[in-house]
């Protein structure tokens, strides 16, 4: 089992700790403000789901972030390193966005009407948007202060790995030019998914209010889309070009369904239905769509590297602190400048 050996591989992994920690305890602080606020025995509309849909989707990108860090520094990928820079990027956005979100919620809670009748689902009286305003101003500037710690670590972190890389790959460019694409496409992969179900989420809880077709095709959706993720990977490192070529083919599937998704969120008439969460929904679904593109880029590149002697690094080991213990012994040492090599052998004295 991967443990951190580093300075810079402990500061990553706990900086990251410490932020889901106290973002998700203002968020829970938030969440039960509001759900005190809320009146009890009325019905679940849109907007009351609101709220509890934001800490869903916070608990699950911060718990899946400290899966990819860990990830990252078991591969020793940098790739996905400063890949997870912009994750938290990503991050910073939501955060910044659900600040006017919940205000506009808790507003139409207050006002709320049923047949032209007044059914406020929050006393017009309640000062819950005061109590809870100053922690969702504190948010984003948590994650942007912590984002910008990842950054200048995640550079330390680009040095300490290069070496490692190095000795796995060699010093032929062209082969490390290719490793890159590869791991810049595995990253891919795994962020695609993070904002897949994040929209979907979003979609089911507080768009959907009707169990259709609709709802089930968007459920069936989820396991569907882990399996073309997964299958993907697997194609890509036993360099399948029919398997890689299928994933393709669902990728512009996917982007066309995404870009159909954001037109029909600003047009009639499904327009208003998106009403409660069309900021989070459009970022979410823009970033989707951006990925979808780098995606397919990307497999199309990985693709072009078939059969050019890659597969035998990737498919050989992969790069951690266990393997580069058990194959100390076939690579290059790491030498520093004035030093001579150290010679492996037993000696008899």
């Amino acid at each position: 089992m991967y443990r951190p050996n580093t300075t810079w591989t402990w500061a990553f992994m706990i900086s990251t700790g410490i932020q889901a920690v106290i973002v998700l305890a203002i968020e829970a602080y938030v969440f039960a403000r509001f759900q005190i606020a809320l009146k009890d025995h009325l019905p679940a509309i849109p907007l009351s789901k609101t709220i509890p849909t934001y800490l869903t989707l916070f608990i699950f990108g911060f718990v899946y972030q400290l899966v990819l860090v860990y990830d990252s520094l078991r591969l020793k990928n940098t790739i996905q390193v400063i890949g997870l820079c912009l994750y938290n990027v990503g991050m910073l956005i939501y955060s910044s966005i659900q600040y006017d979100q919940i205000r506009q919620a808790i507003t139409g809670l207050k006002q709320y009407t049923i047949n032209a009748r007044p059914q406020p689902y929050i006393d017009p009286s309640s000062d819950v948007w005061g109590q809870i305003q100053p922690f969702l101003l504190a948010v984003p500037i948590i994650i942007a202060a912590f984002t910008a710690f990842m950054g200048f670590v995640a550079w330390k972190l680009y040095d300490e790995f290069a070496w490692t890389i190095y000795k796995h790959i060699s010093a032929d460019l062209r082969m490390k030019r290719r490793f890159l694409a590869f791991q810049i496409y595995l990253s891919l992969l795994k962020f695609d998914f993070f904002f897949f179900l994040g929209f979907t989420v979003q979609f089911l809880v507080i768009v959907t209010t009707k169990r259709d077709a609709e709802f089930a095709l968007t459920i069936a959706a989820i396991p569907i889309t882990v399996l073309i993720l997964f299958l993907a990977a697997f194609f890509t490192r036993r360099e399948n070009k029919f398997g890689m070529v299928c994933s393709i083919v669902l990728y512009f599937c996917g982007l066309a369904y995404f870009i159909f998704k954001l037109t029909r969120m600003y047009t009639p008439p499904k327009k208003q239905d998106y009403e409660s969460v069309r900021k989070t929904l459009t970022s979410f679904t823009v970033i989707t769509i951006i990925l979808i593109i780098s995606t397919i880029i990307n497999a199309c590149v990985c693709m072009s590297n078939f059969d050019k002697g890659l597969k035998q690094h990737v498919m050989k080991r992969k790069i951690g602190a266990e393997e580069e213990k058990l194959d100390h012994m076939t690579e290059l040492p790491d030498l520093k400048p004035g030093q001579g090599p150290v010679s492996s052998r037993m000696t008899i004295d």
